[in-house]
């Protein structure tokens, strides 16, 4: 039987519950704690009120190069790189932080919130894995992701270069009819 440390188990539960306030998914939290899943599991439903939602963790790098979400990413890992560059923080404390300076800039700007906590980690976890990777934009010298190994002599971001369907969903069409009839 394992000798378990009381100290190291009210860590991972602080830890646990402040990745469950950020949206964490179970798998994220099983990854990132030593508690068991029937653990994890009681305490997602004291914190947030229910279960966990089920299903498998996103693992594509596709989702990361469309227009949207790859400015949100391109966000969070400037905010990624710069508290790894210019703080003693490491790990996933790094994402934490980084996923909150994130969250504050998109409420304070009125947006909607595009990346996940599951989304960033698993991002993070991608540049890790030589997935993704930073290209600098040659018109406004922005860093934005991309997959690893594509050409980025020349690269032009979703921002300098707005693809015709961007802002035209269906809830950007509702926003607009609203704004117009009040």
């Amino acid at each position: 039987m394992r000798n378990k440390s009381v100290i190291s188990e009210a860590r991972d539960i602080r830890l646990a519950v402040e990745l469950i306030e950020l949206g964490a998914r179970l798998q994220l939290l099983e990854v990132e704690t030593k508690l068991s899943r029937e653990r994890l599991l009681k305490l997602y439903k004291e914190v947030r009120g229910e279960s966990p939602p089920k299903g498998m963790l996103p693992f594509s790098t596709d989702w990361f190069m469309t227009w949207q979400p790859n400015i949100h990413a391109s966000l969070f890992m400037a905010y990624h790189r710069f508290m790894r560059e210019n703080t003693q923080l490491r790990g996933l404390d790094v994402t934490i932080k980084a996923f909150q300076m994130y969250l504050d800039q998109v409420r304070r700007n009125d947006m909607e919130t595009v990346l996940s906590l599951t989304r960033a980690w698993t991002m993070v976890r991608f540049f890790e894995a030589n997935m993704l990777q930073m290209a600098t934009c040659k018109t406004c010298t922005g860093h934005f992701v991309t997959h690893a190994y594509d050409p980025v002599k020349g690269y032009v971001c979703g921002l300098c270069n707005v693809p015709a369907r961007a802002g035209k969903t269906r809830r950007a069409a509702t926003a607009a009819a609203l704004l117009v009839t009040a």
